[in-house]
């Protein structure tokens, strides 16, 4: 009993580490466009920029061209788009997310003028003071509409939720200029004099023992755009680049992983490893590479030998990109790097050892590992059953933790995850294949964050470790989980619950 107790609280203490994570990354996610434009504009119009790479020589390149115009040097120092894109633009834009998350576009209005507030009082980018301004606004501004919900004189209902609006978003903004700035000010200084003094020191590689674990349970989007992606900026905007956007989402020491596992991997797992690989290092999705790690916890060491790895050789090269790069894939990697020669190398270098490392100690391991895959054990078995039946067993199915008979006919499947992007994409793109391919096309299969599930949907699709936190949001439902995003055997239990669920 105490065991079970210990573990109940240990998977509640994940779940909501994961909640607040992903209330973090949530707001930073659905602006990554934007981001991702900032990024560009700044490393093609910058003085040391792309399109200047001849160093002003050429008229239309001098300090009062156009390209200085955008970029916001030479003759319109201060101006441009580069400077007041990071200032403005980009930490209203959280700040709106946030408050719309919390209620809806009211919310997200009084959050992006509470968020204003703070920018105005710093000179520094204030990404930190819009997730807490931006939550804060919506959270409370549903509160004092809840005072008089219900309670207004008809005819009178747009001039109240205006004003009060107004009013109190002007409250806010004010609180925030003359409260919030000095002391976020103070934590963003102490932040830069941190990160600083752990590259002088040369124990930023280090940071990868913490980094690593916290990936693979999921906390990889709140890691990069909740923490690093507001100090890179800040560090950016001063110095042009930031190493603490390749500390998350460099592809290296996933990609020596997967390497390893299609080389010594055993199974389903060495199966699917050169698959993952590909879309993990080409398409971004580290989500991918995470099951692989869960199967075999002591391959955590791996990945922290190769992150180390990458970190220190960025560390020594003085790497860095100029923005986030989301998703973490190596062509996302590149356009957001400076194009100096020392920086590309540094990273190219980083990618290669980072990799190098993980696939040496992750060969190691699975070398030295001679138990058999206990998922190909159970799937191996069922299926040399169900050959010896001559039929398909949904009995059988639940060795391999098939799902349950279906109560009612499923129209609608959601493969759901951290974000609603990357891995549930994927997921969602090779399930709907199948479900069509079995001839049951006017079933829908979506893809969306756990966040925004609502409990509308007839089986729900997760990763193992998420699956608590979507059963919260959908209880009605039929949950499936599964632990490998490419090929798992319970896509096509799915398909067989959907025919059950036919008749």
């Amino acid at each position: 009993m105490a065991s079970t107790s210990t573990a109940t609280r240990s998977s509640g203490a994940r779940v909501n580490v994961q909640k607040f994570g992903t209330f973090l990354s949530n707001m930073v996610m659905p602006n990554i466009g934007a981001f991702i434009a900032w990024g560009l504009i700044t490393a093609m119009f910058i003085e040391v920029g792309w399109i200047n790479l001849g160093g002003g020589d050429h008229a239309w390149l001098s300090a009062g061209s156009w390209v200085a115009h955008i970029g916001g040097w030479g003759d319109y120092a201060g101006g441009g788009f580069v400077g007041p894109g990071i200032t403005y633009l980009l930490p209203l834009l959280i700040g709106y997310t946030g408050g719309k998350m919390m209620y809806d576009t009211r919310g997200g209005v009084v959050g992006s003028i509470a968020t204003f507030g703070v920018i105005a009082g710093t000179e520094v980018p204030m990404f930190m003071g819009a997730m807490i301004m931006g939550p804060l606004g919506g959270w409370s501004m549903k509160r004092i509409d809840a005072i008089w919900d219900g309670k207004i004189r008809p005819g009178f209902e747009m001039l109240v939720n205006n004003f009060s609006a107004g009013i109190w978003g002007g409250l806010l903004a004010t609180l925030g200029f003359f409260g919030l700035s000095p002391v976020l000010t103070w934590i963003a200084d102490r932040a830069g004099d941190g990160v600083e003094w752990m590259v002088n020191h040369d124990v930023l590689p280090f940071t990868s023992i913490l980094i690593e674990p916290a990936k693979v349970l999921f906390l990889n989007n709140a890691l990069n755009h909740g923490v690093l992606t507001p100090l890179g900026l800040q560090e950016s905007a001063e110095k042009g680049k930031s190493i603490l956007f390749l500390l998350e989402a460099n592809p290296a020491a996933g990609l020596g992983l997967l390497l390893a596992y299609s080389v010594f991997g055993k199974g389903l797992a060495k199966a699917s490893a050169p698959g993952a690989a590909i879309i993990h290092f080409f398409g971004g999705i580290h989500e991918v590479y995470f099951p692989y790690v869960l199967m075999k916890p002591i391959l955590i060491l791996a990945m922290m030998a190769g992150g180390f790895a990458q970190i220190l050789v960025n560390v020594i090269f003085g790497s860095g990109l100029r923005s986030p790069a989301a998703p973490g894939s190596v062509f996302a990697v590149y356009l957001a790097a400076p194009t100096d020669l020392k920086n590309l190398a540094g990273i190219t270098l980083s990618i290669i050892c980072g990799g190098a490392a993980s696939f040496a100690v992750a060969a190691f391991l699975l070398k030295i590992d001679k138990t058999e895959e206990a998922e190909d054990q159970l799937v191996g078995a069922t299926a040399k059953m169900e050959e010896l039946k001559g039929k398909k067993s949904s009995v059988a199915s639940t060795l391999t933790g098939g799902t349950t008979v279906a109560t009612q006919q499923i129209r609608s499947v959601v493969f759901a995850c951290d974000a609603g992007m990357g891995s549930s994409a994927m997921g969602a793109s090779v399930l709907r294949k199948k479900i069509q391919a079995a001839g049951h096309a006017e079933v829908t299969v979506v893809n969306k964050s756990i966040a925004n599930l609502t409990d509308e949907y007839d089986v729900v699709v997760t990763h193992q470790d998420l699956t608590d936190r979507a059963r919260e949001r959908t209880p009605s439902a039929v949950h499936v989980s599964v632990d490998n995003f490419m090929g798992s055997p319970r896509y096509d239990e799915i398909v067989e619950l959907i025919e059950q669920s036919r008749g």
